[in-house]
């Protein structure tokens, strides 16, 4: 928890830019809400515009004028679509201090169903590595030129080993595993930036999983039953973008607040480096 928070009881200030993709529900509408009461400018992704434009008035009546609220449209199942979201916000916006990719697609209603993108890439790989992958290459200058920034990467305590020989899991389908492994593979990308993408530009990048079965509609869809509230990912979620003790920590996995290992194949160069030579031939 930062600091200031945890001494008075009440939200420290943070005067700065933050971009959250899947901010219309659960984690990322809470954490939308949390930020606007310290007086954050906030730029809310959504893939519906009247669920955005919903979000958008909640989080704005939550800042009472502190902070600026703005939205970006974008399907992230879509790469032409990151692309082009990551290219207004770069027209629009003068610096971006935070990106926080929250956006998920998890273990779906029909777990034995094998959904593809709009590139033809296995749903749950395209929406939770891909898509933050390129939004993240896309936006690393408007990040740079703001440093010190932060990305913050939603993953998951859930992780399962990358298949390289069936990445796209085209073979033994099932929704939850895929994705452990997508989230597995979101925290691989986060050390390989941390580690080697990102030398002198002042741009941290971590990962975390917030909380375990927070109730939301993603955990509910695929028939799990929540054990906490959304609230309790929020908090160790707003640590990573606001402490200040956290400003030069990079590439690390948190469990809530705990720095701590991710799966041991997020240790392994070589997969690693396959990971990454994929990515980059999916994304060119």
């Amino acid at each position: 928890m930062d600091t200031q928070t945890a001494r008075s009881g009440t939200p420290s200030a943070f005067d700065r830019t933050v971009l959250i993709t899947g901010a219309t529900q659960g984690l990322g509408l809470h954490l939308a809400r949390d930020l606007a009461g310290r007086g954050a400018t906030l730029i809310l992704h959504g893939r519906d515009r009247g669920r955005l434009d919903r979000a958008a008035d909640e989080v704005r009546a939550v800042s009472a004028g502190r902070g600026e609220v703005r939205t970006c449209l974008a399907d992230l199942s879509d790469l032409d679509q990151v692309r082009s979201m990551a290219a207004a916000v770069r027209e629009a916006e003068p610096r971006l201090d935070v990106l926080v990719n929250n956006a998920v697609a998890g273990g779906g209603a029909e777990p034995l169903l094998r959904e593809v993108s709009a590139q033809g890439h296995e749903l749950r790989f395209a929406v939770n590595c891909l898509a933050p992958c390129l939004l993240i290459r896309e936006l690393l200058p408007l990040l740079s030129a703001s440093a010190p920034a932060r990305v913050v990467q939603v993953a998951s305590v859930g992780q399962s080993a990358v298949d390289f020989d069936d990445v796209m899991m085209e073979r033994g389908y099932e929704g939850l595993e895929a994705y452990c492994r997508s989230k597995l593979a979101m925290i691989m990308s986060t050390f390989d930036l941390a580690a080697q993408e990102t030398s002198g530009t002042g741009v941290t990048f971590n990962a975390l999983h917030p909380a375990h079965l927070m109730d939301t509609r993603g955990v509910r869809e695929y028939g799990l039953t929540p054990e906490v509230s959304v609230e309790e990912g929020v908090r160790p979620t707003v640590r990573l973008i606001t402490d200040p003790a956290l400003a030069e920590v990079t590439g690390r996995y948190f469990d809530r607040f705990t720095d701590t290992a991710a799966h041991e194949q997020a240790y392994d160069p070589r997969a690693r480096e396959r990971l990454a030579a994929l990515t980059r031939d999916l994304l060119a």
